[in-house]
């Protein structure tokens, strides 16, 4: 009797042991995501008002100045690679749902894996090799470019456990209506699948949102306004990371703010993405 005691407290206590362990963790990376949201907000909020997000930058001394530049271009930017990404990773991720058994599809996945691994400065490094050094100059589509193929690994592989978590019954009565395969998905799976497929979309745009590395050899920068995709473009996490870097005090203020923009619009983007995932599951669930 004492030992099956013994063994029901070590038991215990492994237990105990082990959710304390976890809870402590769980802590660590709450309180490590809080204290850098909390120091970049109590950096960088108060620098931001209507001239910072309107305003060009200023040369150094002047006091004032913005980075309404580096918000236009990003939007620019961050468009153009979706427009880009999105039929490519949709069109791939339904391949790879109706006809995933394969050497072909299976060396998709594979490329696709690989792909979101590769540092994002590599991916920046390749499209400078393919579009700036033969073009011979920098430009804002070279940097969609880049951003596209970082944001195309989570949009393949989304749409398509997006579409295969479509109930197999939604398809099936699209096909015993007289539907074709593709047309079906299309048609029918798509809608019911495009909360999740919003979902991954917006991580994406996230994920692309705060990068600097792929825009040092492609986008390049500006100190001015510019919407042609074919001339170097200011970009905010450019300027936030030029600022950073100087020795003036000003701008270092100015990095701080632009910080505080790129964390809040990841934050407003993932939160825009668990609603639409709960909004996914629902559907799914009902």
């Amino acid at each position: 009797m004492s030992l099956r005691h013994q063994q029901l407290g070590r038991r215990r206590f492994s237990a105990m042991l082990g959710t304390v362990l976890a809870l402590g963790c769980a802590a660590i990376a709450a309180g490590a995501l809080l204290a850098i949201l909390g120091y970049v907000v109590v950096q960088g909020a108060g620098a931001v008002n209507w001239e910072f997000l309107t305003q060009l930058p200023h040369p150094v001394g002047v006091p004032g100045g913005g980075v309404g530049n580096g918000i236009w271009g990003t939007f620019i930017i961050i468009a153009i690679a979706t427009a880009m990404a999105v039929p490519i990773g949709l069109l791939t991720g339904i391949y790879l749902a109706l006809f995933g058994r394969g050497a072909v599809p299976e060396a998709l996945r594979f490329l696709s894996d690989v792909l979101s691994g590769v540092p994002s400065i590599a991916i920046g490094l390749f499209a400078y090799a393919v579009l700036v050094a033969p073009l011979k100059h920098f430009s804002a589509f070279s940097a969609s470019f880049a951003f596209m193929m970082l944001m195309l690994p989570l949009l393949v592989r989304t749409s398509e456990q997006a579409i295969r978590s479509v109930p197999q019954t939604v398809r099936e009565g699209a096909l015993a209506l007289g539907m074709s395969n593709f047309r079906a998905t299309v048609r029918i799976v798509l809608p019911t699948a495009r909360p999740a497929i919003i979902t991954a979309l917006l991580l994406a745009i996230a994920r692309v949102t705060g990068e600097t590395a792929p825009l040092l050899f492609t986008a390049f920068g500006s100190q001015f306004w510019e919407s042609n995709p074919n001339n170097p473009m200011a970009v905010l996490a450019l300027q936030v990371f030029n600022y950073a870097i100087s020795p003036y005090p000003n701008w270092q203020a100015q990095a701080w703010a632009g910080a505080f923009l790129l964390v809040m619009a990841v934050l407003v983007l993932s939160l825009g993405a668990r609603f639409m995932l709960s909004r996914a599951m629902r559907g799914l669930e009902s």
